[in-house]
């Protein structure tokens, strides 16, 4: 008993330091509890808002499954950079949270990667390809938290698309810079130069939004908080291979079971069909064309140059 009071003295101390340092009462904190309703599970996780969202356009029932398994991707795509945001704007940073936090990240990019098994299963073809065309012209393209990911991961130029890599200037403003990003490939016509609906009705939404990411991740993403490590740190066998798990995961194994996913579906007729967007689907996701490695230093030469290939 005397144990529970001195615990409860030493609480109701540490929350009068708590408040005086923000100039509040505590007592009217304390009155405010004791009206509080206690906390349920449906309420702190917002359940009846979070099964509102799905809302179907066809009276297709699979397309309930297409839709909920994206909005699933969508929310494991922020854990991924809630996690992300802790490394970049650790002030210091070391080795082991370094690592711990990039094999969380994995372990969701693992998930997503064993979740296409709920397309591929879990969707009849027939619905899929009479739905999908309610859809156009949105596309998975246009998810922006996973472009925030990308950005986030790499520096800016890893992500350039690969016919401009070798040459554009590094210096170049960030708009001109996004102009020239491997994923406008899927939205933009390069001997014309004219770019698709999917793109420009994109852009119009994000790109304001993309720039100032850019700009706030230039010198913290992933990439970079591994180069500002000292030396020693740099040679760090579980950080490397952390890294490297990292960046296979996320530019292979994930994008290519994207890929085959895809393949199912649009490769189920005569000839091969678009994607809702419009967009050349297998040149834009295949990683052997546009070579996509976040620490491309973490990687062999022979490495790089068949990065994608043999799958």
């Amino acid at each position: 008993m005397a144990n529970d009071l001195n615990k409860r003295e030493e609480l109701l101390g540490d929350l009068q330091k708590k408040y005086d340092a923000i100039g509040q009462d505590l007592n009217t904190h304390l009155s405010g509890l004791l009206q509080q309703e206690p906390l349920t599970y449906w309420d702190y996780i917002q359940v009846d808002a979070l099964l509102g969202l799905q809302t179907k356009r066809t009276v297709f029932p699979d397309e309930m499954v297409f839709i909920m398994y994206h909005q699933i991707n969508e929310l494991i795509f922020k854990m991924i950079l809630w996690e992300i945001e802790q490394v970049a704007h650790h002030q210091t940073l070391n080795t082991t949270f370094f690592t711990e936090r990039l094999l969380r990240i994995s372990r969701y990019f693992d998930m997503l990667t064993t979740s296409f098994d709920i397309m591929t299963q879990g969707m009849e073809v027939e619905q899929y390809m009479k739905f999908r065309n309610s859809l156009a012209p949105a596309s998975g393209f246009q998810s922006a938290q996973y472009r925030k990911i990308e950005f986030a991961s790499t520096e800016l130029i890893n992500l350039i698309d690969a016919r401009f890599r070798e040459t554009i200037d590094r210096n170049t403003p960030y708009e001109h810079a996004l102009d020239h990003l491997y994923w406008q490939a899927a939205g933009k016509d390069y001997t014309t130069g004219k770019k698709t609906y999917l793109l420009t009705a994109f852009e119009k939404r994000y790109r304001d939004e993309f720039v100032a990411f850019t700009q706030e991740y230039n010198t913290i993403n992933l990439a970079a908080k591994f180069k500002s490590l000292p030396a020693e740190d740099q040679k760090n066998p579980e950080l490397i291979q952390a890294m490297r798990h990292y960046d296979y995961t996320v530019n292979i194994t994930w994008v290519m079971a994207h890929y085959r996913t895809a393949a199912k579906y649009l490769n189920s007729g005569a000839k091969q069909a678009e994607a809702t967007g419009g967009s050349a689907w297998a040149k834009y996701m295949h990683p052997k064309y546009q070579k996509r490695i976040f620490f491309p230093e973490l990687w062999s030469e022979e490495e790089r140059q068949n990065w994608g290939h043999d799958l």
